[in-house]
This record gives structure tokens, sequence and C-alpha cells, in this order.
């Protein structure tokens, strides 16, 4: 999505997978061959996704493909059997949805933590500081609803039912009442299922309506992007959880190949982000089972190859997958945006 509520977000994905093809054409490609990157701006719009997709498989023969972004919009393609006829696999989809995480799905292969495992450490972080009175704010279509559903498990397991829950509508800003909603219900604590402007517009209504909750979002929001939408201040104390390394440190091998990468690869005004990391690891992850596929890596050999990964070590972050398993990793923490707007461990 270049363009519409999640562009900056698709930027962001482009931009870490591109370091990485970038970097490995610089150095002789796989076998000799360069990746050919080609980038189609969906709009965040499901329709758009599918014939996009489509395209990408006729008419520019993929080999595989890399990204994409939304619960909605990767669940269509399952619905409608397109990565299944194009014998294709998708890797690092910027998705946590359960619907994509079943024994069924054959194609998609996810390096990220789904919405249920942030669910799931949110609601234990919150509960185990005696937080109970716990509300949800969420994007009203499939990507919305699998991180909803997702608190409510988390929560009926410590037989606690939610506070409130108030959606906004996919691809707007409108967030009012919902903020009064949630305002009124009390809650101690609000768990965001949110993108970049729905969860900046939400958090500064909220606390200019006097909401004093504790507000936490799911990995899918960028706290740079929050802090310019809509300031530091309203922006103090966002709880968010990831699921990657934090790729500012040094400590991880795979940190600082990607630092020191984008500092040679990415253009002068760009940032560091999780998200521009995650599908760095997500294009390291794919190169190497094009390169275990052989010589004349076809999609199938590709999808074969990825099925029979295993555990691969990206630099001290592990990604695995088998014949019996497409979700890559469990690996969630929580981060705080800092009173100056940094992002804080």
């Amino acid at each position: 999505p270049l363009s519409g509520v999640l562009a900056s977000t698709g930027r962001d994905m482009v931009l870490g997978a591109k370091i990485w093809f970038d970097h490995l054409n610089a150095n002789g490609g796989i076998g000799g061959n360069t990746i050919r990157h080609v980038v189609l701006d969906d709009g965040y719009q499901v329709d758009k996704t599918v014939q996009l997709t489509q395209e990408l498989i006729a008419k520019h023969q993929a080999a595989a493909l890399i990204g994409f972004a939304g619960t909605a919009n990767v669940n269509e393609l399952q619905k409608r059997g397109l990565l299944e006829s194009g014998r294709i696999a998708l890797v690092a989809p910027y998705t946590g949805g359960e619907v994509l995480r079943g024994e069924s799905n054959r194609n998609i292969f996810h390096i990220r933590a789904g919405y249920a495992d942030e669910a799931e450490h949110m609601v234990d972080h919150l509960v185990t500081l005696g937080v109970k009175r716990i509300a949800v704010f969420y994007q009203n279509d499939g990507f919305g609803e699998a991180g909803r559903k997702g608190v409510e498990a988390a929560l009926e397991r410590r037989s606690l039912k939610l506070a409130a829950s108030a959606s906004y509508e996919r691809n707007t800003d409108d967030v009012r009442a919902a903020v009064e909603q949630i305002r009124k219900s009390d809650a101690s604590a609000v768990i965001m299922i949110s993108v970049n402007r729905s969860t900046a517009a939400f958090a500064k209504a909220y606390r200019e309506a006097g909401g004093a909750a504790q507000l936490l979002n799911i990995s899918v929001v960028d706290a740079g992007q929050l802090v310019k939408l809509s300031g530091a201040p309203a922006m103090h104390g966002l709880g968010i959880s990831q699921v990657m390394p934090f790729p500012y440190s040094d400590t991880l091998p795979v940190t600082r190949e990607f630092k020191k990468l984008f500092a040679r690869y990415a253009p002068a005004d760009a940032a560091i982000s999780y998200t521009n990391f995650e599908e760095f690891v997500g294009a390291k992850v794919l190169t190497e089972a094009t390169r275990r596929a052989g010589t004349n890596p076809t999609p199938e050999k590709i999808l074969k190859s990825l099925e029979s990964l295993g555990q691969y070590d990206v630099g001290g972050f592990v990604v695995s997958f088998s014949p019996a398993s497409r979700n890559g990793s469990r690996f969630v923490e929580v981060t705080v945006i800092g009173r100056n707007g940094t992002l804080l461990r």
C-alpha cells in the first residue's frame, strides 16, 4: 500500500526488502542471477490486491511474493485460491490474523507472531499489574476482528470480559464515536487494533477528552509515524507490542547487519523502523529459501524449499518452518513511546 491510510507502512515495507535485495545483487545475486523486485501499489484496497496479485503471477511471472499488507487483503487471496492455483509462496505478509495461520494454509509463510500472541502478551502484562478493566478500539474489518477476538480470548482465560469495545471504519480516521464510547466505559486500559492514522487520531482525541487509561497498540503501527501525526505529548506513554527484535540496537548480528546496510542503501531521508526491519528479515528468509531451491528456482520449488527450511537463524533471530507449520515465530515484547517521542524498551 503506497497510497491511502497505510502508505507510510507500505513505503517502509518496500524499503526493508529493497535494502537486502540491493545488497544481494551487488554481491552476485543468487547463483549469479539477480533479484528483480517488482512493486505494485494496491492502496490497501482488497480488490486491487486481488487484481495486482493476478498480474504479478501471470504478467510478471513472479517466482515468489513478499510483503502484502492487511488481513482482509491476504485472506481474499486465500478465499479465491490464487496462491494455491499459482503454486506460489507469499512470505512475510504484514498481518497477524489467525484466519491466515491455520493448517489449511499452505502458501503463506509468516515471520511474525500472530495477533492472538500479541493480545495474550499485552493482556498478561496488564493483568499482572492489576489492570482488569480493559477496552478494545478496533478497525471494523477482518484485521480488527482478529485482534479483538484475541483480546477477548486472553481475557476469558483469566475469567474477565471486555469493559467496552468500539470500532472505526477501514480507510478512515473518524474515531469520535469510539472515543466517547470508550471514555464513558471508565476502562483502565485500551488495547488498540488500528493503523497509524486512526491510532494517532484516537490517542490525541481520547487524551483531549480527559481519558486517562493506559493505551496500547499491536505491532502494525510505527512510533515515528504516530509522533509525526499527533505529536509527542499525545503519544507519550503509548505501549506498542513488537514482533521483531529492537532494530535500533547493536546486540544482535542481524540488527548490526541491518543498520550497516541501511546506511549504505537507504535514501538519506529514510529512518530505521520496525516495519522496514521486518521486511528486511523477510527478504533474507525468502532469498535463503530461493538459494536452497537450486539453479532453476521455480515458484513451486521455492514453496517446497520454504516448507523444508526448518530453523533458520537470520542473525540472532530464528524463523522456523516445516511441512506442518508456516508460523515462523511467536516472539513478542512491549515497547513504550517516551516523553520526547522516541521508542523505549
